[in-house]
């Protein structure tokens, strides 16, 4: 075990901490990244097929490249939110432990949805070469939401196995959600 920024023990086999847990579970910017996150998923479907139906038909230019615009905007709004989140829960911008490796692909994603914008703004770039760059930032993208999905899934795993240290070990922590539903009834 290492040592955190708090100077308790981190067990690296687990995303949180217990102070990392309430402090992730009491945050409104949690809530925020929830609806971002589907927010942003349906705009890179709609523009992905905006984006295809235009290099299908040559058809579309604007509203593909409009498109493009609206999800780049998306993406900057969930990284300045997210970034948000992960100070409060972490205590630092980018690059906490648990999210390190999510955090160095983000920026990938973002560099490339920066850069259509860039070669958009200047039109250094024909349609093609713009559209070729958004697929190439949508790509990443994808593999960026799957290493997320990846960690939302691990964080509701280990709410349910996580195991108090020092207490019996056959007692299951149960997630702070349920804890409060059964408080207020």
């Amino acid at each position: 075990m290492s040592e955190g920024a708090d100077q308790t023990p981190v067990d690296h086999r687990y995303l949180y901490t217990e102070e990392e847990r309430e402090r992730r579970d009491r945050s409104v910017w949690t809530l925020v990244q929830g609806i971002l996150a589907p927010v942003q998923f349906l705009v890179f479907l709609v523009s992905l097929g905006l984006i295809l139906y235009y290099l299908a038909t040559g058809e579309g230019l604007a509203a593909a490249s409009l498109s493009v615009v609206v999800k780049t905007l998306t993406l900057y709004a969930i990284m300045i939110t997210g970034s948000i989140w992960e100070k409060q829960v972490f205590g630092r911008y980018l690059f906490a432990r648990p999210f390190f490796w999510e955090d160095v692909f983000s920026i990938l994603v973002l560099a490339l949805h920066t850069a259509y914008l860039a070669a958009l703004y200047l039109g250094v770039m024909t349609p093609g070469g713009l559209m070729a760059i958004a697929l190439a930032a949508y790509a990443t993208y994808v593999i960026n939401a799957g290493q997320f999905l990846l960690k939302l899934r691990m964080a509701r795993l280990e709410r349910t196995t996580r195991r108090p240290s020092g207490n019996n070990p056959d007692i299951t922590v149960q997630p702070a959600e349920f804890m409060v539903a059964g408080a207020a009834q």
